[in-house]
């Protein structure tokens, strides 16, 4: 089955990217090329239960199994040593990323709390989305009742666009809830 995302950027979003910016062929038009999603774990030092529980809600939103980050090196000030687990990664392509696109934009942000659209200094040069999300349980797949920790998570949704206004006007017609100033 092919994501509804997926074949609205077909449908709707290539032409009027081709219009709006001028190219010459449906290729050139930008499009979204991987969603990352990252945790950090920084109460590992304290609770070692911690990491399961994590990967477990992690894997639930994403439908993928995390891989987890190690620390390069040792820092005193923050009880981290060198080879500890110190983050996890999630990186989405293909179907999985549209769902997952899909019910962040439908689903998850209208959910968090105060939320009033995203900044539009969000963007990098190159039309890199990156969101701080300040409590997992805004996604639909984890149950209030069996949640134990709340974590915050980094997402960052990497286009192939040039310019910024390019990912700007792309995510604004993929769906994406961007202010206006």
């Amino acid at each position: 089955m092919i994501p509804r995302l997926l074949t609205k950027y077909r449908k709707e979003i290539i032409p009027a990217m081709m219009e709006k910016f001028g190219y010459k062929t449906p290729m050139a038009v930008p499009k979204i090329k991987k969603v990352l999603v990252n945790v950090g774990l920084s109460r590992v030092v304290k609770e070692p239960k911690f990491i399961d529980r994590v990967t477990q809600d992690l894997a639930k939103i994403t439908g993928q199994k995390p891989a987890v980050r190690k620390a390069k090196k040792s820092i005193a000030g923050f009880k981290i040593r060198e080879g500890m687990d110190v983050g996890m990664i999630v990186t989405l392509r293909g179907k999985r990323m549209y769902d997952f696109i899909d019910r962040l934009i439908a689903v998850a942000l209208p959910r968090s709390r105060d939320f009033r659209g995203l900044d539009p200094k969000s963007f990098d040069g190159n039309g890199n989305l990156s969101i701080g999300i300040k409590e997992h349980n805004i996604f639909p797949e984890i149950a209030y009742e069996s949640m134990k920790d709340i974590f915050s998570l980094g997402v960052t949704i990497t286009t192939d666009s040039k310019t910024k206004e390019e990912g700007l006007e792309l995510l604004k017609l993929f769906g994406f809830p961007i202010k206006t100033k």
